[in-house]
């Protein structure tokens, strides 16, 4: 707006002193503002005390509250006796940007004089209104909106009326940025308290300051039961120059952004975290304390372990793989009289090989694997891929009990029984033509043992070196019971114990 009639002189020749009356008036009506602003709850409460401290210090019926909202336009929050119309047609309209500081009232004693548009005046004109003054709202920090009043005809604004109306503007201002950083207090509080992340705060000297639900979860301890304390009591003996390292960096203002440590719970258990941390700095800037925030990452490391594992399994399987496709073109190929007959061999002892390997991929809970898998057909369908031999000499035989295998034990058992059949088809008596394998399947007391015996292959060389096979194996026997291996001149002896409770459907 431009306007010709603003002017921020003191009391001027002319102005007469305010009576006593007045005096006592303006006090009381400022001292009821003040009140009603402290017990005010919400927004709402704010804008009508300082409405009706408006009207009734500078004397009229008329005025409104107006904030910049999100998009940085000044929109009517709070209003006496403005019709929609108006509202609607003034909205947005300020002589001052969000971003403006330092910003001084206007005071316009007559409309038509304003130097406004003729739009404008007829609107103002319209509404009722000949006289207006914009105030401005600020924070401390920027200019927050402003608070008008209005006249039905000329007035002359006294300077004792303009300080009443800076008076009134200075205590909304500073409401509305308490309520403002009051709300603001409580969501963050909020959002804190039902973090799963643990959050807590500690002083400069590391001792606990706050302490949220998650940190409760996390840690094991009660928030009673670690305010006060140091929480040097949560960090290994071993990692207690981190947090010495933490306070220093925070102590240059510094932010220590996520890396991965482990601290102790209440049980005396670790617990691998990815932890941040922030300075804490008061009103001046003077840092005191410091936040951070931890997050259990135990699931993330267990996935990351188990992905490692499964592809150090696909990369041992696959050379493994390749290794007995090598052998059974090997061992086809003396007895096949054509290359057709190879391929026949070959095709139909690959098919075996796929439909084994298959096997020992499927989930404990697969319905395939549910329906009724014998022990012995289980174990057949291992070594399917190396059942023909030269001439009519057998490459395996089972013999002994038989009994279904339960679900949960089809994976470790096929397993092993394909590991076993795996080496012995590299290194042993399935490398050899005349090699052969014996499967024994008894029960004893409350234990069932699956004996393999290698005979006709190379002499079997012990090693006590442990290579992905052999950890595989290590691990699937500990599902089931254990394994045994015995190197002998005649072949290498496996025995796989089981608990026969395992078998119990």
């Amino acid at each position: 707006m431009q306007h010709g009639t603003v002017s921020n002189a003191g009391i001027g020749r002319g102005q007469r002193e305010p009576a006593d009356g007045e005096i006592l008036r303006e006090q009381a009506v400022l001292f009821r503002l003040t009140d009603r602003l402290y017990r005010a709850n919400g927004l709402d409460e704010i804008y009508d005390a300082a409405l009706d401290a408006i009207c009734d210090a500078l004397g009229s019926s008329r005025a409104s509250i107006l904030r910049f909202d999100s998009h940085g336009v000044m929109s009517f929050v709070a209003w006496r006796s403005l019709s929609e119309d108006y509202r609607r047609a003034v909205n947005g309209h300020t002589p001052w940007t969000c971003n403006e500081h330092d910003a001084e009232p206007i005071f316009v004693e007559d409309i038509r004089l304003s130097g406004e548009s003729r739009q404008i005046i007829d609107t103002v004109l319209g509404e009722g209104i000949e006289a207006l003054a914009f105030i401005p709202l600020a924070s401390s920090r920027e200019l927050i909106g402003k608070f008008m009043v209005y006249y039905p005809a000329r007035h002359r604004f006294p300077d004792r009326e303009r300080e009443l109306a800076l008076t009134i503007a200075r205590q909304l201002g500073f409401a509305i940025e308490g309520e403002r950083a009051e709300t603001s207090a409580t969501r963050l509080s909020a959002l804190v308290e039902s973090s799963d992340d643990a959050i807590l705060a500690t002083d400069m000297d590391g001792i606990v300051t706050d302490w949220n639900s998650g940190a409760e979860r996390l840690y094991g301890y009660g928030r009673e039961e670690m305010i006060g304390r140091p929480l040097m009591s949560l960090i290994p003996p071993d990692r207690q120059n981190e947090e010495r390292e933490i306070l220093a960096r925070i102590r240059n203002g510094e932010h220590v952004g996520h890396f991965e440590t482990v601290r102790l719970r209440k049980d005396g258990s670790s617990i691998p975290i990815s932890l941040t941390a922030s300075p804490i700095a008061d009103a001046s800037g003077a840092i005191i304390g410091v936040s951070k925030i931890g997050r259990d990452i135990s699931e993330r490391l267990r996935a990351q372990e188990q992905r490692e594992l499964l592809l150090r399994e696909m990369d041992h399987r696959v050379k493994n793989l390749f290794a007995i496709a090598k052998t059974i073109v090997s061992l086809s190929a003396p007895a096949a009289e054509t290359p057709a007959a190879l391929a026949s061999t070959v095709s139909d002892r690959l098919g075996a090989l796929a439909r084994a390997h298959a096997l020992t991929m499927l989930p404990a809970t697969g319905h395939s694997v549910q329906a009724a898998t014998s022990l012995h057909a289980l174990i057949a369908a291992i070594l399917e891929p190396y059942r023909q031999g030269t001439g009519e000499h057998p490459r395996f035989a089972i013999s002994g009990i038989d009994m279904p295998v339960p679900s949960a034990m089809i994976t470790p058992l096929s397993l092993l029984l394909h590991e076993f059949a795996t080496n012995a088809a590299k290194h042993g008596s399935l490398s050899a033509a005349a090699g052969s394998i014996e499967i024994a399947c008894s029960k004893r007391d409350d234990k069932v043992t699956v004996q393999w015996r290698e005979t006709g292959g190379p002499s079997p060389v012990a090693t006590e070196d442990e290579g992905f096979g052999s950890r595989l194996i290590r691990a699937a026997a500990s599902e089931l019971g254990g394994v045994v291996r015995d190197w002998n001149a005649a072949g290498i002896v496996l025995e796989i114990t089981i608990d026969s409770e395992r078998f119990s459907p």
